[in-house]
C-alpha cells in the first residue's frame, strides 16, 4: 500500500494571512490535526491545534476584553506558523510514512510530487483507517491469534490448514510482544473454533487476551 492511494486529496488549507481564530474553527469543522499553509501554490508551513491554543493564553492574561477581541480579529497564522514541514512522495509505502510520523511525533505529512507541488495530506486519522482496513475488521469474520517461531513456511502451513476447512483468510498480520512473535489472522467465518482446534493439533499455541491478564494487573 502506498501513500498516494490513501492520502486525502481534498482538505482545508490556510494562508499566512488567515486569521488564527478562523483557523481554529476550521480545524474543528474539518476534524484535522493540523492545517497546511499555502502561499499561492507554494507550501510554506503548517499550524497545529495546540499552536493556536498556546498562542491565546499569553494574550488573554494581559489585555482587557475589548483589547483582546481587537487583537484576535487581527492575529494571523504567520505569527505562529511552523516551517519545519515534513514532506513525502505519494510513492512512499504507507507503513514507512506511519513510522516517520511515529518517530517524529508528527500530526501529519504533506504529500508532494517530484516538483514539490502539494498533491495530498496524510494525518493520524488516515493511519488509523489503514490499520482497521489492513486488519480486515470491517469485513467481519473471526480473529485467530497464535504464537509462532521465527521460521520459514509458517503462513503457508497455516493457510493449508485453513483451506482444508474451506475458509478464506481475510487478513494477516504479525505482532511482537517482548520475545513473543504472534500472528493475527482474520478468517471469513463466524465460527473459527474448528480452525483453532486444527491449529492446536498442528502444534500451534493459540493466544487470547486472557493470557495477559496477570501481566496487565501486576
Amino acid at each position: 500500500m502506498y501513500v498516494g492511494l490513501k492520502m486525502l486529496r481534498h482538505f482545508a488549507t490556510v494562508t499566512p494571512k488567515t486569521l488564527v481564530k478562523d483557523a481554529g474553527k476550521l480545524l474543528d469543522e474539518e476534524k484535522l490535526w493540523m492545517l497546511l499553509a499555502m502561499d499561492g501554490e507554494r507550501l510554506v508551513g503548517y499550524v497545529r491545534k495546540e499552536d493556536i491554543t498556546a498562542a491565546l493564553p499569553s494574550i488573554m492574561t494581559t489585555l482587557e476584553k475589548h483589547e483582546l477581541n481587537y487583537l484576535l480579529s487581527k492575529l494571523t497564522i504567520d505569527k505562529i506558523l511552523r516551517k519545519d514541514i515534513v514532506t513525502v512522495g505519494p510513492e512512499m509505502e504507507i507503513e514507512a510514512a506511519a513510522k516517520l510520523m511515529y518517530d517524529k511525533n508528527l500530526a501529519g505529512l504533506a504529500v508532494v510530487d517530484s516538483r514539490g507541488k502539494l498533491v495530498g495530506y496524510i494525518n493520524r486519522s488516515v493511519m488509523l483507517e489503514v490499520l482497521v482496513e489492513e486488519m480486515g475488521l470491517n469485513q467481519g469474520g473471526s480473529r485467530i491469534v497464535f504464537e509462532v517461531e521465527d521460521r520459514p513456511g509458517v503462513i503457508l502451513e497455516v493457510s493449508g490448514i485453513i483451506a482444508k476447512r474451506g475458509v478464506s483468510i481475510i487478513s494477516t498480520a504479525t505482532f511482537f510482544h517482548g520475545k513473543r512473535r504472534m500472528v493475527v489472522l482474520r478468517v471469513a467465518t463466524d465460527d473459527a473454533s474448528q480452525i483453532a482446534a486444527d491449529l492446536q493439533d498442528a502444534g500451534y499455541n493459540l493466544v487470547t487476551a486472557w493470557d495477559f491478564v496477570e501481566e496487565w494487573l501486576s
